[in-house]
């Protein structure tokens, strides 16, 4: 396969892309969404003169009476729609310290233009070869997960915090997630769901990861509130002690609702729970699940009720606001019965 690489200015792009002769194809990509700060930098590595990562494009459609035909932008999408945004103002474009093209010279809006663009031409290949060039060109040695994926895509504010708390000591010290688990960012995604419950509610398995980093990538308003109740949930289950390695508590499923219901009524609710007292009603609770996977029959339904919703489709949502209530509710007891006792 023969490519050729040639240099265009960014003026030949912008008019090809406004003329409709160059075509973004979207589905070719598989690469990071930016965030105000990437486009940001990469204008200022424009403005500054340094050049930047070539742009592939493909033959597209022919008019075969008029001879006129397209070309397909492959990769570099971003970097021209940037650049597009940039030249035409758009509102969606929030510039730091850096001066909107309309407040520049006439010098700097003609090197700016005059900019020259390092392109890659594939050549008249069909879609499904230039979908394998790219699948090559990324190729792993396995599938990426979902988690993968977005990784790729996303590199904001909402995921950098959750990157933070995934290296919390709390999972650390109970080495809650495999090095394995942490190679495929699993414990990212983890977090992420933790996340987004705790700004909205139970969700289906991973249903709304991918809307919230969306929302949040350029900025998260409330990420030092939902930093700080994070790290009260994680204290307080520090203060609870009395959660063997081994225990229910630190199954997947298990942790998931625990430290919602504690972000619940410790953040939202603002109810005073002592540490003794949660310990031992979810370590009870964890008893008689155990006993009903054993097969024992004399056993609360509460206990029933949730070791089902424990021990199949733990990510469903029904299942989620099974346990949930569950737990909520013997927390709520267990504190009601802390203040009767004072």
């Amino acid at each position: 396969m023969k490519t050729t690489a040639t240099n265009k200015r960014i003026r030949e792009l912008l008019t090809a892309i406004g003329d409709g002769t160059l075509v973004p194809r979207p589905e070719f990509q598989r690469r990071l969404v930016w965030a105000l700060r990437h486009k940001n930098a990469f204008i200022k590595t424009v403005l500054e003169g340094y050049p930047f990562p070539e742009i592939y494009i493909a033959a597209g459609e022919v008019d075969l009476s008029t001879g006129a035909g397209t070309l397909m932008l492959v990769d570099g999408q971003q970097r021209l729609a940037t650049l597009h945004d940039y030249f035409h103002g758009s509102s969606e474009l929030r510039l730091k310290d850096i001066p909107p093209y309309e407040k520049l010279n006439d010098p700097q809006k003609r090197e700016f233009l005059e900019y020259e663009v390092v392109v890659r031409d594939l050549g008249a290949l069909d879609l499904d070869q230039i979908k394998e060039v790219f699948r090559r060109i990324n190729s792993t040695s396995y599938a990426l997960n979902a988690m993968e994926i977005e990784n790729a895509r996303y590199d904001g504010e909402f995921k950098g915090l959750a990157d933070e708390l995934a290296q919390s000591s709390l999972f650390e010290e109970a080495k809650f997630f495999s090095p394995n688990e942490i190679r495929r960012m699993l414990d990212m995604r983890f977090v992420l769901s933790l996340m987004v419950t705790m700004l909205s509610q139970y969700f289906n398995r991973d249903e709304e990861i991918e809307a919230y980093l969306k929302r949040y990538n350029d900025e998260f308003p409330d990420r030092e509130n939902l930093k700080t109740r994070f790290v009260r949930v994680a204290s307080f289950i520090r203060e609870c002690g009395g959660f063997d390695l081994s225990s229910r508590f630190w199954k997947k499923a298990d942790f998931f609702t625990a430290f919602i219901e504690l972000d619940y009524l410790l953040s939202i609710k603002h109810i005073r729970l002592d540490p003794c007292s949660v310990r031992d009603a979810l370590n009870n609770l964890y008893a008689e699940v155990d006993r009903v996977a054993a097969g024992a029959q004399d056993v609360s339904g509460d206990a029933t009720r949730y070791a089902r919703a424990a021990l199949q489709a733990t990510n469903d949502r029904s299942n989620r606001v099974t346990r949930g209530l569950i737990v909520r509710t013997l927390l709520l007891k267990a504190a009601a019965s802390d203040v009767a006792a004072k």
